[in-house]
């Protein structure tokens, strides 16, 4: 255990990576399922979570969604 802790996979990091992870696959579920205004708009928003994963689901949290077509 105290290896671990040595090379940084303690407590603290495991909990972020795990959040990390549901926030990505979050976003890639909630793109995967919604119909956007444009056929392109999909394709990029997958790109920009995949590439950039915390980035990117901040990003099309707070811009992207608005572009789905209700």
């Amino acid at each position: 255990m105290n290896n671990l802790l040595f090379l940084g996979f303690g407590f603290g990091t495991s909990i972020f990576g795990i959040l990390y992870a549901v926030l990505a696959i979050y976003c890639i579920i909630d793109i995967m399922k919604s119909s956007f205004k444009d056929s392109t708009t999909k394709i990029l928003w997958l790109a920009v979570v995949l590439f950039a994963p915390f980035l990117g689901s901040v990003a099309y949290l707070i811009a992207g969604r608005g572009g789905k077509r209700w």
